[in-house]
């Protein structure tokens, strides 16, 4: 068994592989403070509840935006597992042509979402990844990674909108009753949402403008189900993903 570990500015997402079988998945809070002892418990413990021991793990990957964190999650890995860990960055055959500016700059997890996007969907592709931030991926129809865009993600621009106002309230993102509120909770609910979905509709369609060919999509993170369903576009949620992506960067350096 493979232990896929994505520390995230706002969560850490957590999967245990079988083959190409995903035991399961589970998301965290991420925790700066937290030591790698601490990190360890956490890890067995939600192993636990999956019946799976420490013992049975071969080895583990992680993708990581959280560069203080990274090294700490590593050795509480080592430390449960007794098992090496691969690391997302340098020296890591992906497989991924990346044609930005700076190919470097490129967020782990975004290169491991398009290496499964690639793997697992027709091209060309748009991958939305909504998390702290929300990023949208492009991948053209020869396999080459394009670009990205980067928007502020849903629970950002609720936060700054509660925090500079005096009278809005905090709110869940449970849908609204219609896109035309007629109470304040409603009101603010419909504009994250379907300005949201409006926004992933409308950048959809300049990108496929831009390439001069329709586009398959696909989102995923944290918030993506939150959203998907208001879309018009057809839009595919595969909230695993990342971890599929860190599996198959895996094999290719294991068996390398």
């Amino acid at each position: 068994m493979i232990l896929a570990i994505d520390i995230g500015n706002t969560n850490i997402v957590i999967g245990c592989f079988n083959g190409s079988k995903i035991e399961f998945t589970e998301r965290l809070v991420t925790n700066h403070k937290s030591t790698e002892l601490e990190y360890a418990i956490l890890f067995k413990n939600v192993m636990e509840i999956y019946s799976i021991s420490p013992k049975n793990i071969d080895g583990g990957i992680i993708s990581s935006v959280v560069p203080s964190l990274t090294n700490v999650i590593k050795r509480a890995m080592e430390k449960l597992t007794k098992a090496d860990v691969m690391l997302i960055g340098p020296g890591i055959k992906t497989g991924l042509n990346i044609l930005t500016d700076n190919p470097a700059q490129l967020g782990s997890d975004l290169v491991v979402d398009a290496v499964a996007g690639i793997n697992e969907y027709p091209l060309p592709l748009v991958i939305f990844d909504m998390g702290t931030a929300t990023t949208i991926s492009v991948i053209d129809a020869d396999k080459n990674y394009l670009g990205t865009v980067i928007i502020p993600g849903l629970e950002i621009s609720l936060n700054s909108l509660v925090g500079e106002t005096s009278q809005l309230p905090k709110i869940s993102l449970d849908p609204p009753k219609s896109v035309i509120g007629r109470n304040t909770v409603d009101s603010m609910k419909s504009g994250i949402l379907y300005s949201n979905a409006s926004s992933m509709d409308g950048m959809v369609e300049r990108i496929e403008k831009e390439l001069g060919m329709e586009v398959t999509v696909v989102a995923t993170g944290g918030l993506a189900s939150s959203v998907v369903p208001f879309c018009e576009r057809d839009i595919i949620l595969d909230n695993e993903l990342l971890l599929k992506g860190l599996m198959i960067i895996y094999n290719k350096n294991i068996n390398k």
